[in-house]
């Protein structure tokens, strides 16, 4: 089995989300297992100066820039192709997602590779089904309240590509009660595993 890990956190040292994604992973790997880290604070690409709408731009007119977002576009979808379980863990940020994500969606989301359209206009995710697991912390905001704004734009970017099988594990409102939000997600995160 391939576990595909995508970490956001622009914190690298003592952040919570990538704490519990690795628990997480630690629950879910097998010995035989392979496990491909994407870290978005690495490496990550803002689609610009395209030449018409959706991820086109003809060979004979891209840029070395666009050569090396193209290339990261082809890799990370992929990576999500060959994938059989997707952990993202992922903070929020000022009640949305950090820009690296929505800069990885952006750049995953391919017509005729990872999304396409019908006759009637709908729009059908291409990818295989697969397990999900969303690992989403929060400092104040209410997971799934009024004003995240994370998780329901993350789902539907993930069904948009094909992905339904999601689980949400939450740390939220770690500002309130830090000690209460960290069991929550990591009682969670035994409970998904019980024999």
């Amino acid at each position: 089995m391939k576990i595909y890990k995508i970490d956001c956190s622009a914190r690298k040292e003592g952040s919570t989300s990538r704490s519990l994604a690795e628990k997480l992973l630690s629950k879910i790997k097998k010995p035989e297992d392979e496990v491909v880290n994407r870290d978005l604070d690495d490496e990550m690409l803002f689609i610009t100066g395209l030449t018409e709408s959706g991820m086109k731009i003809p060979i004979e007119k891209q840029t070395e820039n666009h050569k090396k977002m193209f290339e990261l576009s082809d890799q990370l979808v992929k990576e999500l192709k060959e994938s059989d379980v997707i952990i993202i863990s992922v903070p929020i940020y000022n009640f949305g997602p950090p820009a690296t994500l929505k800069a990885w969606a952006d750049l995953a989301a391919r017509a005729k590779l990872t999304f396409k359209y019908s006759d009637d206009g709908s729009r059908i995710g291409l990818l295989e089904d697969k397990q999900v697991y969303l690992v989403i912390t929060s400092g104040g905001t209410k997971i799934q309240g009024e004003e995240d704004f994370l998780t329901p734009w993350l789902i539907h970017m993930l069904n948009f590509f094909g992905l339904k099988k999601i689980e949400i594990i939450a740390a939220d409102q770690m500002a309130l009660n830090y000690e209460k939000s960290i069991k929550n997600a990591e009682d969670k995160i035994e409970n998904l595993f019980k024999d």
